[in-house]
This record gives structure tokens, C-alpha cells and sequence, in this order.
């Protein structure tokens, strides 16, 4: 269908080009026939127009009074004329000493209406076409018309859409377009085909790319609808792929799309040549640059001899090396690899060259493309600007950037000579692409039941860049509200500065209900491109409700509530690492934070409470794309005035160990012998051993992994006082450690990842509370 559709465009194309040259033609040769007569003619006389001013005409007719004119000058008045689209026929001749223009006019559009459409609405279609009301009618900016709305449905996935068009004559030389529209069905991907692939299977390949293949939740996702533009993108991904795991010789052969008209459905093969797997050999650094110290910039690779060849990891020791040489003063060193392959042993030897490089700089940076992004939100990515010194690595380094922030659909840096051999003109090409949603969110909690959240967010709002979302959401025994709003560039650095608003009400406690209000501000530093440092200042108000004290039956809590509200102020800092390969679905990388909050600048609560949490992912098996995960955790609050309240401790459960109940584990308050409540206690550490692999003998394009896991942790500790225990005790201080081992089964669905797990715990204290079966779910639908 897009075939045919290109060569009718092209048919079309030339019947245009023929029509408006053999109208052109007609009247130079009406011209020439006198020209030898007239070289010179004293007026010119302006025929068959009724709208248009006879002065516009002239005003586009190369040929004045009193001056010698020649066929080109006619040629030339014929083309501006039929330019200005506001004539359908112009003819020129020599009457004497008269130059006559003769000309038909379009017609005027007075309307333009669409119908039919559901899928696009008439804002979007009024932007993709051309012809505008009050504008002249020209048939073939219509055909042109016709074929842009064709393609913003193709890009929608709905390929079989038809449009047709219906002229209407109104009064005054005026006419209505209505554009007809049949959207038809989605057109959907039936299969992905890879053809050559041995290291990797089908299934992981398809994870790679961004097209899929339609399934019964497709409609939500979008991502089965076929492009061209990202059928070549995907196959960028490929490469990359390839390339960081030593496939050094991999290529794409070929990729295709074949569209099955009577299914309305699309086939794509993918054709690759793998070669084979390398490793890397010597390692070495030289430098043609006096002063410069190799044996140093030797210890900042990444690569290392021996292990599998990275294109990633060669990519990242060249920034690596390009920042330590332009810090040590030298601007303009180029950092060049030169690979030595043994294709015997298949290694790969690396030596970075380290040159004095071309004196450049960058002239200007010339943004093009971008209808909603601000400039300046692009331009702050890079690390240089006019005037610089031009560095290759600094713009691949701005388009990770670029690429990162989401903001685009594609981004394309290119280089053009400046106007001096030194200079240098960056082009960036950007396409924006939607940025807002719109979510309805579900959950599950073993305190709260089912929940639900609706929340708008923006993450380039008013093409600014900043980031904001409002929520709100609740269960059965909850309720919540938030604002957050993120400004990535505060006063022009990159500093992400924030705040959240918030409201919570929680009616799962026994006996009372609590609400949480407050503000958090923030400000995001950046230290390297994965470490960053957290800075935090949160206010938070507490109340209480209860109808009778005397239905709370822990000590602890009804000492805390008696005294009424509560305000806590405490200031932050979060060290935070991150070197995932992918935020969703992680398999190689570490993830890790540190948190340390001191509570006391004002307010009731008095305490510095310090965790720390870290994870591990890593490929068991390419093949078989099985993830091995390792978490470690901890955690300790002391108080800084007096002693702890009990809602200052720390509680754990199934969020930390499954097969135990939320607040499941740890130091217990007793009436006697009666098992009270949960305490909370001082310290806590935590570890989780996980293995995850696609879920056998079902289709891996429905997202389902099967995980085995083995948790454990402790909690114990305690400070609460005396007095607010009031002859109850705690019991279950001391350090114990809890185990489970279990089966879970995730589902990345389009609403979000969806959990459900069976856990036995192996090793458990009396007075636990044990919870075996848990649903999770952390949706956007």
C-alpha cells in the first residue's frame, strides 16, 4: 500500500512539474513570436483578475517600462507569478508597446473542515496541512495536503486510512474543503524476525529494540507501530548491543517491513551477521602532548586487559581521558583509540592516542527543529558553547544528555566549516515529542487493600524542561496529595532544585487515625555523571484523631498521641550512585544510596537516623537472559535529646523480607504476656539474594519473568522511655535474624510492573507475623 502510494505521489509530482512548465512554456513562446518586433515596451496591461490588485501582479513581472527585456526575462515573470500560488494559468504576450499579463486566478478557500476523524483531532490536522482558510486553492498543495494527513495516521499505526477530498463552491469566487477521512484499523506488527543471530535469541533481541510485536495490551503501549525512521534506530540499538559485548565485527545485513494489506498487518525481518566474540588485549596510553602524565591517565580506563570488548567502555575512558587532559590545561588534545585486532586469539588491543588536535572553535551552535523546547533547555546540555574550544567528545557527551532528558524523538549533532578555517558551526536537529501524562494508577497493600492514583505530570512543561506532577489517590483506609515540581537548572546551574507538597491520612492504625502534611524542599547536585549528592530540608505537621485513649492499646502510642500533634523539621543528605544499563529492567550495574536525617532544628522530634541500601545486577547468562540481583541494606536511629518516640523507629516487613507481615518483625511491646503491637526498633540490616529469567514456554513479548529469591534481615533495638511505656515492656530487642526463601513472578505491563510472590520464611522469632502470599503493583494506566 505505501508503495503504491509513494508512486502515485510521484506520478502526481510529475504531472505538476509538466503542467506548470508547459504553461510557462506556452507564453514565452506566445512572447518570442514578437519580442523581435518589441524589445521595449512602454506599459503593462493586467488581465482576467478580479481579487488580486493588478499592482501585485506587476510587482512580480521581471520586465519594466521603457527597458529591453529578452525571453528569460518572460520565463522568469512566468515562474514568480505561478510562486505566489495565487493563480492557476498565466500567460504573457507583446501587443505593440503593451507587455499583457493574462492570468486565472485561484480560488479563495473560505473553509476547511475534517470529517470522520476520532483518532487525530482537527487542532493536530490543522496544523499538518497546508492550505488555510482565506489562503488561495491550489490543487496540488491539496494532493500534498491529502498525503500528510495519510502519514500522521501511518505514524499512529493505522497505515489503511484513506482520505479523500470534497470541493464545495461558495458565493464570490470562494470554496469549502472537506477533507474525508476513513481511519481504519490499527495496522499492527504481527512478527519480528531475526535472521543470522546465534549468540542471542529471538526474545532478547526483541528486548533490545524499541518496535514490538502487537499483543492484547498493544493499544496502551504504542510501541507496536511500525516507522521507518525507527526501524533504523532499532537497528542502531542492535549495534550497540553488539559492540558492548565484544561483537566487534557485528553488522545489520538488511531490515524490511512487509505489509499483508488483507490482515492490515506488518512482518519485519531483521537480517544480521554477529562475526565473532572479542576480548580486549594490551591496554595502553601514548601522548604526542609534552606534560602529559600517561601512567596517570593509564589508572581512569574503564577497559581493562582480558575482560569482553565494550564499545561502551572504550567510549567511556575517552571521556574519562579528554577530561583530565583539558583540565590540565590543554583544550584542544584529541583523544583517538587504535584498535590492534588478533583475529587468531580474537583480542583486541586498545592504545588511546593522546594529540595536540586542530585549533577550533565552535563559531556558533545552530538548534533547528525544535517547535516546543525552549533553546536555551538545549543549549545548557552542553559542556561548551561560542567561542570554546571545539571538542568532539564534549558533543557526544551533550547528545547522551540530549538523549537522556526524553524530551526528543530523535537528536542529531553535525558539524559545518565556520567563516574562518577555525571555526566550527554545530548543528543540532531535534524533534520534540509529548512529554505530558495523564495517569490513573493501582496498587495493592496488605494494610490499605486495593488503592488507586490519578496524577498529571510534565516532564517538559511549557518547554521550559522543568518537571511537575499533581496526585492524588486512597484506599479503603488512606488518602494522599501531592505537588512536586523540579527546576533541573537552578540559577543556571545544574542544580535540580524542588519541592514536594503533601497531605496523607492513614486509618489503619487501631484505635486512631494520623495525617501527615507538610513541605520538602531540595536541591540535587551533581558530582559525576553517575554520583550525586542530595541535599533536603522537610517540615512535617502530624495529628491525631482518636475517639477514646483508651482504645489504643499500646503505651508507647497513646503516649505519643495524648500529647496532640506533632511537628517534625529534619534536614537531609542522600549520596546516591547509579551505573544501571537500564532503569527498568537492570541487568548490569549498581545501584546505591546513603541517607543520613537529622531531625531537631525546631519541632518535637529530636534524632539522626542513617540508612544505607545497595544493589548489585549481573548477566548469569546472555542467552537464557537470566539477571542475578544482590541487595544489602541498613539502618540506625539514635536520639539526640532524651529518648526515641516509638513513630522514630524503624519498622520492617514484607517491604524488606518477604514472607513477613508489613511491621511483621522486631521488637514487640507486651501487656504481661499479651503480644501488643509492634515497637519499631534502632537498627536493621538487610540482604536479598535474586535470580530472574523470562517465563518458560510463554512468549516473552508479554513481559513475564520468574524470579527465585532467598531474603533476610534483622531488626532490633530500642529506646523507647519508661515513662511512655508505663509498665508494658519490650521484648524481641535483641539481634535476631529472620530468613525466607521463595518463587515470584513479574509482569512489566504497560500499567507498570505488576508482582505477585509465595514466600516460606525458614528462619523466624515468636511473635512475628507472617504474610506468605504478596501482591504488589506500582501502575500508570
Amino acid at each position: 500500500m505505501k508503495a503504491g502510494s509513494k508512486f502515485l505521489n510521484a506520478v502526481s509530482a510529475v504531472a505538476l512539474s509538466a503542467g506548470i512548465v508547459a504553461t510557462g512554456a506556452s507564453g514565452v513562446m506566445m512572447a518570442s513570436v514578437t519580442i523581435a518586433d518589441a524589445a521595449v515596451i512602454s506599459r503593462i496591461d493586467v488581465r482576467g483578475n478580479s481579487r488580486v490588485d493588478a499592482s501585485t501582479v506587476r510587482g512580480n513581472v521581471t520586465i519594466t517600462p521603457g527597458s529591453s527585456f529578452s525571453n528569460d526575462d518572460i520565463d522568469e515573470s512566468v515562474k514568480r507569478l505561478f510562486a505566489t500560488g495565487l493563480f492557476s494559468d498565466v500567460q504573457i504576450s507583446v501587443s505593440g508597446s503593451t507587455l499583457v499579463v493574462t492570468v486565472a486566478e485561484n480560488q479563495i478557500v473560505n473553509q476547511v473542515v475534517f470529517n470522520g476523524n476520532k483518532k487525530i483531532k482537527d487542532t493536530q490536522l490543522k496544523s499538518t496541512v497546508q492550505i488555510q482558510p482565506l489562503g488561495a486553492y491550489n490543487p496540488q498543495i491539496l494532493e500534498a495536503d491529502v498525503q500528510a494527513i495519510r502519514d500522521a495516521y501511518t505514524a499512529i499505526g493505522r497505515s489503511d486510512a484513506t482520505v479523500t477530498t470534497r470541493l464545495v463552491p461558495v458565493d464570490g469566487g470562494r470554496v469549502n474543503i472537506a477533507f474525508e477521512i476513513n481511519e481504519g484499523d490499527r495496522t499492527k506488527i504481527a512478527s519480528i524476525n531475526f535472521v543470522g543471530n546465534q549468540a542471542f535469541g529471538d526474545g532478547r533481541l526483541a528486548d533490545v529494540i524499541t518496535t514490538k510485536r502487537s499483543g492484547m495490551l498493544s493499544f496502551l503501549s504504542r510501541k507496536d507501530v511500525y516507522d521507518e525512521d525507527k526501524l533504523r534506530a532499532d537497528e542502531e540499538l542492535l549495534r550497540r548491543f553488539y559492540y558492548n559485548r565484544g561483537y566487534a565485527d557485528f553488522r545489520v545485513i538488511s531490515s524490511s517491513a512487509e505489509l499483508d494489506e488483507t490482515r492490515n498487518e506488518y512482518v519485519l525481518n531483521i537480517t544480521v551477521e554477529e562475526g565473532e566474540r572479542y576480548t580486549f588485549g594490551a591496554v595502553n596510553v601514548e601522548s604526542t602532548v609534552p606534560g602529559v602524565d600517561t601512567e596517570g591517565l593509564q589508572r581512569l580506563l574503564e577497559t581493562r586487559s582480558g575482560a569482553v570488548y565494550s564499545a561502551k567502555d572504550v567510549e567511556d575512558s575517552i571521556l574519562a581521558i579528554s577530561d583530565r587532559v583539558a583540565g590540565e590545561g590543554y583544550p584542544f588534545a584529541q583523544v583517538t583509540p587504535r584498535g590492534d585486532r588478533d583475529f587468531t586469539n580474537r583480542t583486541i588491543s586498545v592504545t588511546y592516542l593522546v594529540d595536540e588536535g586542530t585549533r577550533a572553535y565552535v563559531e556558533r551552535i545552530e538548534i533547528r527543529g525544535n517547535t516546543r523546547t525552549r533553546d536555551y533547555v538545549i543549549r545548557r546540555e552542553f559542556d561548551l558553547a561560542e567561542g570554546d574550544a571545539f571538542n568532539q567528545v564534549l558533543v557526544r557527551r551533550a547528545k547522551k544528555r540530549l538523549d537522556a532528558l526524553g524530551f526528543f524523538e530523535s537528536v542529531n549533532i553535525s558539524t559545518q566549516p565556520g567563516s574562518e578555517p577555525d571555526r566550527v558551526v554545530l548543528i543540532v536537529d531535534v524533534k520534540d515529542q509529548p512529554t505530558g501524562e495523564f495517569g490513573v494508577g493501582g496498587g495493592y497493600s496488605n494494610n490499605d487493600g486495593f488503592t488507586a492514583t490519578l496524577d498529571i505530570t510534565e516532564r517538559n512543561f511549557l518547554g521550559r524542561g522543568q518537571f511537575i506532577r499533581a496526585s492524588v489517590g486512597g484506599g479503603s483506609d488512606s488518602r494522599t496529595y501531592s505537588l512536586s515540581f523540579t527546576e533541573p537548572y537552578f540559577l543556571g546551574y545544574r542544580l535540580a532544585a524542588g519541592f514536594d507538597i503533601f497531605r496523607n491520612t492513614d486509618k489503619s492504625y487501631t484505635g486512631f487515625d494520623q495525617t501527615d502534611q507538610g513541605i520538602n524542599l531540595r536541591l540535587g547536585i551533581p558530582i559525576t555523571e553517575k554520583l550525586a549528592l542530595t541535599t533536603a530540608y522537610k517540615l512535617t505537621s502530624t495529628e491525631y484523631e482518636y475517639t477514646s485513649l483508651a482504645n489504643i492499646d499500646s503505651n508507647p502510642e497513646r503516649a505519643v498521641i495524648a500529647d496532640g500533634g506533632r511537628i517534625t523539621s529534619a534536614l537531609s543528605y542522600t549520596l546516591s550512585y547509579n551505573s544501571l544499563d537500564d532503569q527498568k529492567l537492570p541487568r548490569e550495574g549498581i545501584s546505591a544510596k546513603f541517607t543520613q536525617e537529622y531531625a531537631g532544628l525546631g519541632g518535637d522530634a529530636d534524632y539522626l537516623k542513617t540508612t544505607a541500601k545497595a544493589t548489585y545486577f549481573h548477566m548469569l547468562s546472555e542467552s537464557a537472559d537470566m539477571i542475578g540481583q544482590v541487595s544489602v541494606g541498613g539502618g540506625h536511629v539514635m536520639a539526640t535529646s532524651g529518648n526515641l518516640r516509638v513513630f522514630d523507629h524503624f519498622f520492617l516487613g514484607q517491604e524488606t523480607i518477604r514472607g513477613f507481615d508489613t511491621r511483621g518483625i522486631g521488637p514487640r511491646v507486651f501487656d504481661g504476656t499479651t503480644n501488643v503491637d509492634s515497637a519499631g526498633g534502632t537498627t536493621y540490616f538487610n540482604g536479598s539474594l535474586e535470580v530472574s529469567t523470562p517465563m518458560p514456554f510463554i512468549s516473552r513479548d508479554l513481559g513475564l519473568r520468574l524470579n527465585a529469591f532467598a531474603d533476610a534481615a534483622t531488626l532490633y533495638g530500642s529506646d523507647i522511655s519508661a515513662t511512655d511505656l508505663d509498665g508494658q515492656t519490650v521484648e524481641g530487642s535483641d539481634m535476631a535474624w529472620r530468613a525466607s526463601v521463595g518463587l515470584g513472578l513479574t509482569w512489566a505491563s504497560p500499567f507498570g510492573p505488576l508482582r505477585v510472590y509465595y514466600a516460606e520464611p525458614v528462619v523466624k522469632e515468636d511473635g512475628d507475623d507472617i504474610k506468605k502470599f504478596g501482591f504488589g503493583a506500582s501502575t500508570r494506566f
